[in-house]
């Protein structure tokens, strides 16, 4: 059975954060109100578009409708997709960690709250798609992350089983949607998150993904072992 290795975008596989907060920005001004500093704003991002605008709201003691909202995220979206990678790149070491995981043998698959969308274009633009056997973004189903069904649902997609799949993530939002779905899971201590990635509760922790592909196969065979 080959093993499937999922990963999230955003804060995982590339560093969206410059296109995201800078759509964030346009947005926010459009309101009169002040963006938030770029360190703090950083941490709003991982459960799609729409939870980082209301965080942005929170954080500025604004309170809107759900209707203003809804404009607000059709502002973001369509800024975001004329700048969609602008600045976002991989993070070091991603494609040679892909590479050495598709030559083990590994089905390669993303889970992201991104919507689909997006996450297509975004890995498209740089060149990363062809990696991937099937990607899941936060519409492709009626349910995402951090529900189970989510990741379980993309595993099966890539033509994967989830009793020989493994989740590489940033965030609370991964770890919990990984331990529902009883998979492992990976953080990586470079993306976006609010809690010290140490102390996500992630069955391993890496800060380079040269680190990868060793870490993900002692894990699936843990697994198997046991």
């Amino acid at each position: 059975m080959r093993p499937t290795i999922a990963f999230d975008l955003d804060g995982t596989l590339v560093d969206t954060a410059a296109d995201l907060l800078r759509a964030l920005d346009f947005t926010l001004e459009k309101e009169g109100l002040n963006p938030p500093e770029d360190r703090e704003a950083r941490n709003f991002i991982g459960s799609g578009a729409r939870a980082m605008i209301e965080r942005a709201l929170a954080n500025t003691r604004v309170q809107f409708s759900k209707e203003k909202i809804d404009g607000m995220l059709r502002l973001f979206l369509a800024h975001y997709e004329d700048h969609i990678a602008d600045h976002s790149r991989p993070f070091p070491g991603v494609e040679q960690a892909l590479a050495t995981l598709a030559e083990d043998g590994a089905l390669l698959a993303v889970c992201t709250n991104k919507h689909e969308r997006y996450a297509k274009r975004l890995l498209t633009d740089l060149k990363l798609a062809d990696w991937f056997a099937f990607v899941a973004g936060g519409d492709s189903f009626e349910f995402k992350k951090p529900d189970p069904r989510h990741l379980i649902e993309t595993v099966e997609r890539a033509g994967g089983n989830p009793e020989r799949a493994l989740l590489v993530g940033d965030s609370e939002t991964d770890v919990i949607t990984a331990k529902a779905a009883e998979i492992p899971v990976i953080a990586v201590s470079f993306g976006y998150t609010d809690i010290p990635p140490a102390a996500l509760g992630a069955d391993r922790l890496i800060h380079k993904y040269e680190d990868l592909p060793a870490a993900a196969m002692d894990l699936l065979n843990r697994k198997r072992l046991a």
